[in-house]
């Protein structure tokens, strides 16, 4: 059998085997196959991962990574024609809206941590980030220690917050309400460094006005595996999902679909973030995995 046909009767075998399952907490499948709509959680301004490029329309990595998997969900649920509804979704609201069902899949830039594995669940991670600061080139600063006495920005509600407080730096901390923000307070001088996962950073650099302005620091101050996120309690979605993402990392379309984003022009101003694939990232396709941040810390 090959490996396209595979991936098909598995994804109808796990449909099957939901359809058969009595007592589940989540019903993701069923609802989705009934109401002919799947609602998938974006964000606007995540780098290279999700983001808008006009009124209702967004695009990225992870979006791409899960149109694929949605291919897959039309398949399972046998419908001739399924509806994609995206929902905006922010670092405070994202894990709420997957709890109480009005998302179905978030596709944003949520780290697997095990926190959050309490609340929701996550696919197996096609990228390994690494949270880093970005200052302006002519600050002088080349490390964390010099950011004492600075003021230094990160988004409400991402990990980055408390991985600044973790640096007692004495620096003070502002928070923005997005990406977008949080770099607009570096870019008009009201913070001296914003803290992000790395990719958001060099996205934002490619996309202002003049990139040469910025530069990210060599420290990593976390390694945190980014996944899709998922409704808790919902085995035959989360297997239909898992196995998806595993055929995408297995054929090496993950790979490709990286190269795409990462590596080559982007919309709307087809501009390069330059980001090739770690090893760690890498290494996710090679064995797929949906362990929290904190097994990657213990490596």
């Amino acid at each position: 059998m090959g490996l396209q046909s595979w991936v098909a009767t598995s994804v109808a075998a796990a449909f099957l085997a939901f359809l058969g399952s009595a007592g589940a907490q989540t019903d993701t499948l069923k609802k989705i196959k009934d109401s002919g709509v799947v609602t998938v959680g974006v964000r606007d301004a995540s780098g290279a991962m999700s983001f808008t490029t006009g009124p209702g329309q967004y695009t990225g990595f992870h979006v791409e990574i899960c149109e694929r998997i949605i291919a897959d969900i039309k398949k399972a649920t046998q419908l001739e024609k399924l509806e994609v509804k995206y929902q905006l979704v922010t670092p405070q609201n994202r894990i709420p809206l997957v709890q109480n069902g009005t998302v179905d899949i978030e596709c944003g830039t949520t780290t697997n941590n095990a926190a959050r594995q309490k609340d929701v669940a996550f696919a197996p991670t096609l990228y390994v980030e690494g949270v880093r600061v970005a200052v302006k080139s002519a600050s002088g600063i080349k490390s964390t220690t010099q950011l004492a006495g600075k003021t230094v920005a990160a988004t409400t509600g991402s990990t980055s917050v408390q991985l600044l407080r973790r640096l007692k730096s004495d620096a003070t901390e502002l928070t923005a309400k997005d990406n977008s923000e949080g770099f607009l307070l570096l870019e008009n001088g009201r913070a001296d460094a914003f803290v992000a996962d790395g990719q958001i950073l060099a996205t934002l650099i490619s996309k202002s006005k003049d990139p040469a302005q910025y530069k990210l620091l060599d420290q990593v101050l976390s390694t945190e595996p980014i996944a899709i996120m998922l409704p808790k309690g919902d085995a035959a979605f989360k297997k239909l999902v898992d196995q998806s993402v595993v055929s995408l990392a297995k054929r090496g379309d993950a790979a490709r679909i990286y190269d795409k984003w990462f590596l080559k022009p982007i919309p709307p101003q087809n501009v390069i973030v330059g980001l090739p694939a770690t090893e760690m990232t890498k290494a996710a396709w090679a064995n797929p995995t949906d362990k929290p941040m904190e097994e990657y810390e213990a490596r």
